[in-house]
Parts: C-alpha cells; structure tokens; sequence
C-alpha cells in the first residue's frame, strides 16, 4: 500500500512541493510513497478529503489554509499554538481513531535561511503581510530579539498601511520580509506598495515568494544596492522538517 502525502491550498498549479517531494522520493529510492496536491474549494472540506484517503499519512498547507485548518485539529505543536498557523499536519490512524496534528515548520525555514545573511544592522524588521506565514517571521524575529513592524492593508492596533511607511521608517527598518502573495507567478508584476527609493545598501530584503525567483519586491530591492534573498531554501528546510515529522514515531 502507498503512503500518500501531499499539500492543500486554493491554488496550486505552480507548487514547489510536489516537485520538490517527487525529486526526493526518486533520488532517495524512497518507495510506496507519492505527493499529491489537493485543491480545496473551501476549509470545509478538509475533513472529507481526510476521510476518503485512507492512506493519507501527512499534509502541507499553504495559503489561505494556514490559519483556517487548526479548528480541525486534534492537537497543535507549542510553537503552532503560539503563533496561530499551521503549515504541517501529521495524520495518525489508530483503533477507528483519528488524530490530528498540527505543527509550524515555517519557522525552522524562514530561521535557518535568514541567519546566514543577516548582520547587527538589522536590528528593526518591516513584515509586509499579516497572514499565517507573516505570523511564523514574525514569531522567528521575536526568537532572535529583532523588533518589527506589521504593515497590512488597514490601519489596526498592530499594525501600520502601506500608506503610512514613509522615508523615516524605511530608514529605520532595514530588514524587509514581504509574507504576502504580492508578485507570485503569474502575477508578476505586482509588488508591495512601499516607497523603494529610500532603500540602501544598509537593507535586506526576504520574500516568501519562490516563483518567480527574483520578484519585482527583490529586483526593486537589488537596484537600490540592498542584499536580498527569496523563499527557496526556506521552502526547502521546511519541507524537510515536515518529512521528519510525518516519518516520526509518536510515543
């Protein structure tokens, strides 16, 4: 019997995963096992889908499910529950019995391929996006007690609009993480509406985004002098998180 794993989403004609796990499977002679991406119309239907593929063993959930799935979870890993989203959930069968577990291993992404590029100029972070993804980089800028500023469409408590960030704040943030879908294939044109000229060589630049592999958020970054660095590798390290997880035997 095959093991089945795949990702849920509301648009995955350009996933990373399923090529990405597909690779894996062949170069590792890992057998009776398959990825598969699983299109969902709404949350609801989450648990169907569980239910109707009994060899599904584990899951990848991307936008905009990443918040959404955990009233269907048994159980969330302590860094999921803090942050409030969940990107990996572990499917456990046992005696008629169905659990559910939720994890976050954005995190372990998103800090690994940060840390290399980062320096003590970066002490203040702009996250552009309040979504499940802006929720792990901002847990990860917390962990590694960088200060940041949540910039989404509206004024709120906790956050600024892309209208209010003017010269002083670019200025003062120098780590810039775009977490929202702005400029993902095929849209690529789009890009967060922040105000590029004031960005220096001081600067570094992350976007979540892998496709396409320099976004018009990174080009704009690159021709003001700034590092910058998109979502691959952290794509990457989570994926290869997510593998360990599903693979490890619960107590």
């Amino acid at each position: 019997m095959n093991n089945i794993y795949g990702l849920i989403g509301k648009s995955l004609s350009h996933s990373f995963s399923q090529r990405y796990f597909s690779e894996k499977f062949k170069k590792e002679n890992i057998g009776h096992v398959s990825y598969h991406l699983f299109e969902l119309e709404n949350i609801g239907k989450f648990l169907e889908l569980i239910k109707i593929t009994s060899e599904l063993k584990g899951l990848n959930i991307t936008i905009p499910y990443k918040e959404a799935v955990i009233p269907f979870l048994s159980q969330l890993s302590d860094e999921a529950m803090e942050i409030g989203a969940v990107n990996t959930v572990k499917i456990e069968r046992k005696d008629n019995q169905l659990k559910l577990l939720g994890f976050n291993t954005d995190v372990i992404g998103f800090k690994d391929s940060l840390l290399p590029l980062l320096s003590l100029n970066h002490k203040k972070a702009l996250v552009l996006g309040s979504g499940g993804g802006a929720k792990a980089v901002c847990y990860v800028l917390r962990q590694l007690g960088i200060e940041y500023l949540i910039v989404s469409r509206n004024d709120s408590p906790f956050s600024i609009s892309y209208p209010n960030v003017n010269k002083q704040i670019i200025n003062d943030h120098t780590l810039i993480v775009n977490t929202s879908p702005l400029g993902m294939y095929p849209n690529i044109n789009e890009t967060p509406s922040i105000p590029y000229e004031y960005i220096t060589s001081k600067h570094f630049l992350y976007d979540l985004i892998y496709n396409p592999k320099q976004s018009l958020f990174l080009k704009k970054g690159k021709a003001q002098g700034a590092v910058i660095k998109n979502g691959e590798e952290m794509l990457i390290l989570q994926a290869e998180a997510s593998w360990k997880i599903w693979n490890k035997t619960s107590p």
